[in-house]
């Protein structure tokens, strides 16, 4: 793409918009910690953009990915149509985060898609960011969208997603999609900590401008091109683990327009194919995501003892374990019975939030001691061990 731009004359009048390309100028030069610097201090880069913009790049991050890669790419294709259509009025880029399995060969199978190896990893950059901004520095959209390998996307969603940032005045939107999940653990766990993400991070708050709360989700993030110069690009969030929080925050401070929402009709995901990796990210995530992590692990192991201990305590004031049978052991037990149904209520109420199914929810109170550990855990490796692993790689928390 850079390769068929004419060479910048003295003349030659470029307006600086994102400031990404590696070409001539001063500050393609700066190094990334300088960059960092800067773009942290409100500083922009003057650097030229590209000779044409078009109207949207998508950006998919993939390390090892050929599990889910092929699903994805094939809804985001399917969304080329005569009036918007791949490789004229939007391009798909899919960096290859230095995968070991068939993601970059399954990538180039799809016609129209651009297939980039992510830039030398260097110390202080985790591996989904340093992917994001190899793409980014070629990206000729006036919308990016960064969106993850995991992900399937409706019919017409791109579109709709551009005319709703727009008419919002969002620079950066960004959807929940919805989460598909398979096996007991999953089913269980995950509208736990979905909920607690609807109570933590309430979406009409995030995206109101008096509201200091933020949040984004990297599995859809759309970011108008002039917004994420002003961010400061991936650069600024180049060692966080959880950087569409941190973008979202930057938005808010900047006041750049943030709208968050779910969006179930428009992109779904698969998160996790495997109990194992559920545990791994949500290690990664939780103590990011929860400020209070090891708090809220203390509340919902009373949970897990009101759930659980209430009922034998029922039972045991109804028999005659404690002493011969009497009305007001009676009535204790039905006492005892009333406050678990009402907390049973009052849980199932809070779970709702999740947008996970009924059966899931119900089956949820099960996923509570994992959801105990998960906190615990996550609290343990970023606050005492400092470090957390993610897809082969550590990084420090």
């Amino acid at each position: 793409m850079e390769n068929d731009r004419p060479e910048q004359s003295a003349q030659s009048e470029y307006k600086p918009v994102l400031g990404l390309s590696e070409e001539a100028g001063a500050a393609a030069t700066v190094d990334w910690r300088e960059r960092y610097r800067l773009a942290s201090a409100g500083r922009v880069f003057d650097q030229p953009e590209p000779e044409e913009l078009i109207e949207l790049t998508v950006i998919v991050p993939a390390r090892n990915e050929e599990a889910s890669l092929g699903a994805c790419l094939q809804s985001l294709v399917a969304q080329s149509e005569e009036i918007f259509a791949l490789g004229r009025d939007w391009e798909l880029i899919v960096v290859d985060d230095h995968s070991s399995d068939r993601t970059a060969e399954i990538a180039r199978g799809f016609a129209g898609v651009t297939v980039l190896a992510a830039g030398k990893l260097e110390q202080g950059w985790t591996g989904k960011n340093n992917a994001c901004w190899t793409a980014a520095r070629r990206a000729r959209g006036r919308w990016l969208l960064f969106t993850d390998a995991d992900t399937v996307h409706e019919p017409g969603n791109l579109r709709r997603a551009i005319h709703e940032a727009g008419r919002h005045k969002a620079g950066v939107l960004s959807y929940s999609p919805r989460q598909v999940v398979s096996g007991f653990w999953q089913r269980a766990l995950m509208p736990l900590v979905f909920c607690e993400l609807a109570l933590a991070y309430p979406p009409a708050k995030v995206s109101d401008p008096a509201e200091r709360i933020a949040a984004a989700n990297g599995q859809f993030l759309l970011i108008e091109r002039e917004a994420y110069r002003k961010l400061g690009g991936h650069v600024v969030v180049a060692g966080k683990v959880l950087e569409d929080v941190e973008l979202a925050f930057a938005a808010k401070r900047r006041k750049l327009g943030l709208r968050f929402r779910y969006a179930g009709e428009a992109v779904s995901t698969r998160m996790y194919r495997t109990t194992g990796a559920m545990i791994e990210g949500w290690t990664k995530n939780l103590k990011l995501l929860f400020d209070n992590a090891l708090a809220l692990a203390v509340w919902r192991a009373v949970d897990v003892f009101l759930f659980f201990g209430l009922p034998v305590l029922a039972v045991l004031l109804w028999n005659a374990h404690l002493m011969a049978h009497s009305i007001s052991w009676l009535g204790a037990g039905w006492l005892i019975a009333l406050i678990w149904l009402r907390t049973l209520l009052r849980f199932y109420a809070r779970v709702a939030k999740s947008n996970f199914s009924f059966a899931d929810c119900l089956i949820s109170p099960l996923g509570l001691p994992l959801f105990v550990a998960l906190l615990y855990r996550s609290w343990f490796r970023h606050k005492v061990l400092k470090r957390v692993r993610w897809k082969g790689r550590e990084y420090t928390a």
